[in-house]
């Protein structure tokens, strides 16, 4: 999480991220739906919520693969020369999948389901989105999470299928938290979207849900954080990341967006120590040292966060760099 100067000496920075994060006026104006069907054949262990939970993951890869499809031969899209993989990742983000109508008689679970999309509103998201490096991580992870659940989801039902005795019960166990871990992974889609939008309070309320069928989820813990760093709650935003950190130590962006939250509460030594971390463990994280560079400058060290601007406009971001380089604290 990129993290700005106060009010009284942010205008020039925000300007320039504005320039630099412009988004042409895309013309489209109609919303495209995509449909898609998932019929999914239930195995002994599966229940209407358990055939529910894989059929829903299913049916939006199926629809997300037909919304790559069609803006893959959109021309603004053409322009950001992405792969369609990439176009697929980055949509994950954006948009929800609706169940339209679904049926279960106890051995198949039917179900309908749409995508609804502003290709506007899609393709100014994409091109943001693809201009935000964590962002775009974050995004693969979450894919790359989904894919190797409902692989190991049809492992498991295989697995359940010539298994008997007290290996059942076992087996029966990990599939039931294959699929807690798969609903909670779709509440986490849900939340991501709606942070995207904006709305705070709605990804707070999904990253709970998800927090609570999972509860060693430090990605969860991490984004309802910056949620409540957003709603100005930086209390609960930092044991939100240091729960984060208990579980994955070595996940440099909790640190940022810890340090982020210390900056929001004037405790800028603290944050220097988080955003410390944050480079230790990844030491072309320009997004750190942006953030390093202004909690120095608040803190009245404006050597030192100079020379931060300077060390994050070298690895690619310059925001704050051009700032102080106005103020004429910067060469």
């Amino acid at each position: 999480m990129q993290r700005k100067l106060p009010a009284n000496t942010i205008s020039l920075v925000l300007i320039a991220a504005a320039f630099l994060l412009f988004i042409p006026n895309f013309t489209h104006a109609e919303t495209k739906t995509f449909v898609k069907e998932y019929t999914f054949a239930a195995g002994e262990a599966d229940s209407k919520l358990t055939s529910r939970t894989v059929s829903l993951r299913e049916v939006k890869r199926l629809l997300l693969e037909e919304l790559g499809t069609y803006l893959e031969g959109v021309t603004e899209v053409k322009d950001f020369k992405l792969t369609k993989d990439q176009i697929i990742t980055l949509t994950a983000g954006i948009v929800s999948a609706e169940i339209m109508e679904e049926t279960w008689d106890g051995k198949t679970y039917w179900l309908k389901a749409k995508i609804s999309a502003d290709p506007e509103y899609v393709i100014k998201s994409i091109d943001k989105l693809r201009q935000d490096r964590q962002k775009v991580n974050e995004l693969e992870d979450m894919r790359k999470r989904s894919e190797a659940l409902l692989k190991e989801n049809e492992e498991l039902r295989k697995e359940l299928a010539s298994t008997k005795g007290k290996d059942l019960k076992k087996a029966a166990k990990k599939y039931e938290k294959n699929i807690d871990s798969l609903t909670a992974e779709e509440w986490f889609d849900k939340g991501y979207a709606a942070q995207i939008a904006g709305n705070h309070n709605e990804a707070v309320d999904a990253y709970t849900v998800a927090i609570r069928l999972k509860p060693d989820y430090a990605e969860a813990y991490n984004n309802r954080g910056i949620a409540y760093d957003k709603l100005g709650q930086y209390s609960r935003a930092i044991e939100d990341f240091n729960q984060a950190i208990r579980l994955k130590p070595d996940y440099a962006e909790e640190y940022n967006n810890r340090g982020n939250a210390y900056i929001d509460l004037g405790q800028y030594s603290r944050a220097i120590e988080d955003f410390n971390q944050a480079i230790r463990l990844k030491s072309d994280y320009a997004e750190a040292y942006n953030n390093r560079g202004i909690a120095y400058i608040l803190s009245g060290n404006k050597t030192r966060g100079c020379a931060d601007a300077i060390k994050a406009c070298g690895l690619g971001d310059c925001k704050v760099y051009e700032f102080t380089k106005h103020k004429g604290f910067c060469r």
